[in-house]
This record gives structure tokens, sequence and C-alpha cells, in this order.
């Protein structure tokens, strides 16, 4: 469970860990970035669709069951990093339904000269694709950071409960201190 800023974030996290993510159905079909998500066996679900949130919880507990890491963004949305949305709690059902622990991630992109948060990667409001790729290609170079916290267990929590309390363990890692 890692809070959500870009569409950056995907290759922040595969770059150090080999792992699945749920994306917006959205997402496939963006140029260029659709086709690398899909060849990393990314998960697309339609977000307004009941029917299809049960389909991709049933794909996420049969891939944890095989041993797959899954990196889910909660929020249902980016954000410009400096707090964590809330989460939504539906997709935390597959841990639970594969009695699968759960690693919250904090990400934070940062000014690589001043250590400063960086709004340059953010894909928010109004931000076409196009846009945020400029913007990022002239920006200051960044720093990408990504924080790691303890594996949690259901400990039966149900998933509103869990997704709360992940919720909470993301936005303290995100407001910790980082070691240079």
């Amino acid at each position: 469970m890692c809070n959500h800023i870009s569409w950056l974030d995907i290759y922040v996290i595969y770059a150090v860990c080999h792992c699945r993510f749920v994306a917006k159905a959205d997402v496939g079909r963006w140029p260029l970035i659709g086709t690398l998500a899909a060849a990393v066996g990314t998960l697309f679900i339609e977000r307004e669709s009941r029917r299809d949130a049960l389909r991709v919880v049933q794909q996420m507990a049969d891939s944890l069951h095989a041993g797959d890491s899954i990196v889910v963004f909660p929020e249902g949305t980016s954000s410009d990093g400096v707090g964590v949305l809330p989460f939504h709690a539906n997709l935390v059902q597959a841990a639970i339904a594969a009695n699968a622990p759960v690693q919250p991630v904090a990400l934070r992109f940062s000014d690589a000269a001043s250590a400063a948060h960086s709004l340059a990667p953010c894909y928010i409001n109004n931000d076409t694709l196009i846009g945020s790729m400029w913007r990022m290609l002239t920006a200051p170079p960044l720093c990408a950071t990504l924080i790691f916290g303890e594996q949690q267990s259901a400990q039966e929590r149900g998933r509103r409960v869990w997704s709360a309390d992940l919720r909470l363990a993301v936005e303290a890692l995100r407001a910790s201190p980082v070691d240079s």
C-alpha cells in the first residue's frame, strides 16, 4: 500500500522491487505507459464498476496465493504528495482473502539539490500526460525516496479498519525524516 503522486510512481517502485500493480483501466490505454504497465503484469480496474472491483480482488488474491507482490495505490487518485488522502478499502479485501501481509510504503519526490519537496512529478487536477512529462523534463534533477514500513497482517481487522490503519502507517512513513 503506497501513497500515489504521479505516473512515475510505478517506475520508481518497479526499479526497487519486482511486483505487479493495480491501476485504473485508463492507464492501460495511455501511449507507451500503458504498454509498459501491461508488460509488468499490471491489473487494470474499471474504478466505477463494483463488479470489476470484485474481479480484480479475486485476481489479486490469486496472485498473492501464487507468491506475487502487488502494489496498490489505495488513495484512488494521485495527490501533491504533501499529505496522504483517505484510503479506499475495497482492494485490501484481497490480502484478507489470501491471508497475505501488507507492507505500507511511502513515496516522496524532492529537489535533488535542496532536498525540498517537489511538485514537479505531481499528476493532479487538470494535468495532461504530455504536460506532466514536459514539466518533468524541464524540472531540476529530482530524488525519489521510498520508505518501507513493517509488514502487517489483518489480525482479525476488517478491510475498512485495516485500510485506515495502513493509511496512518503510510502517513507516518511519509512524514518521517530520511537518512542521507
